[in-house]
Formats: structure tokens, sequence, C-alpha cells
């Protein structure tokens, strides 16, 4: 299975963030499962894609043209992608993947999450969706999605659509158990 993980570039995070996803990128890898993400050398992007590295996995790496200077794109990659915005980024990390696992990020990560569990919610795709809670940091998002349910801006049956786990093992085994 190939999978998208979503998450940050930042450099200047806790340690905790970059452990965790880079042992999540190992058990991928061990597991056999290819990573498809947003071809960055930093942050969650690069921890992951350094502990499918250490297992030999396959690695796709997608990023914008713009991206490509020295020191922010992940060097080796299996297979390397460029586009020419973001909106194709997003568009071939969806279609080059089979489930979404949205590490700790930002903006843009959080962007990324809300678009495909927009999607989800539309059945427009069905895919399992992973927020790698890692240290708590997705329990305010958790809470702000059932807020909206209770305020009646979405049904509770769409919080049943993604869910939120804190370890490897325990992500993997949800994504490849996934019934559609």
């Amino acid at each position: 299975m190939n999978i998208c993980v979503y998450g940050a570039s930042s450099a200047l995070l806790k340690n905790i963030y970059y452990e965790k996803t880079e042992e999540l990128g190992r058990a991928m890898g061990k597991r056999g499962h290819g990573l498809v993400f947003g071809g960055g050398a930093t942050g969650m992007m690069g921890a992951a894609a350094r502990g499918v590295a250490a297992e030999n996995g396959y690695i796709l790496g997608i990023a914008p043209r713009f991206f490509d200077q020295p020191g922010v794109l992940y060097e080796k990659c299996t297979e390397f992608i460029f586009t020419e915005n973001m909106r194709e980024r997003k568009k071939l990390l969806e279609e080059k993947s089979d489930a979404t696992i949205v590490a700790p990020g930002g903006i843009g990560t959080y962007e990324e999450f809300f678009e495909i569990f927009t999607l989800k919610s539309l059945k427009r795709i069905d895919r399992p969706i992973v927020l790698y809670n890692i240290d708590g940091y997705y329990d305010k998002m958790k809470a702000l999605l059932e807020y909206t349910a209770e305020e009646k801006f979405m049904d509770f049956s769409v919080l049943d659509l993604v869910v939120f786990l804190d370890e490897p093992a325990a992500v993997l085994d949800y994504l490849e158990n996934y019934k559609k």
C-alpha cells in the first residue's frame, strides 16, 4: 500500500515529533508500505522519509518546481514528480496513494487534511484517514470537530470518517484492516 503522509516541514519542533514520525516511517518500510509525500527534507516529511529509507522502502516525493532549491527537498526519493503548483501536488498526492496519515503540522497540513476529510465526507473518495496524534497534538482538533457536530454544523457520523491514533503499530494496523 502507498501511504500519503502529510506533515510539517519545520525544523524547529520538539524532538518527539521527529522521533515518532521517523518511527512510523520505519514501521511502514518494514511492513512493505510505500511513502507518498510532499518531498520535504525537513520536519515531519523528512522524518517519515528517513524512516522509510532506513528500511529500503519506496518513497515518492511530489512537490512544486519552486521548491527545488538547495536543502529543501529530500534527495533520496525512489521517484520524484515536480508539479507546477500546490493544487496539482495535492491532486497527485491523493491519486498516487491508498491511505492518508496526517502527522503534526501547521496551516498547510490542516488545509491538506480538511480537503481530504471533506472529499471523504462527500463520498468522493473512500480511504482510511488517520490523524497521527503524537504527544496529544491533535486533541484540540478532535475537540473542535466534536464541538462542530454538537453545534450541528456537521453530523456526528462524520466524526467516524477519521481516527486519532498515537502509535505507529496502531496506525498501520488500522490502515491495513480498513474495510471500504
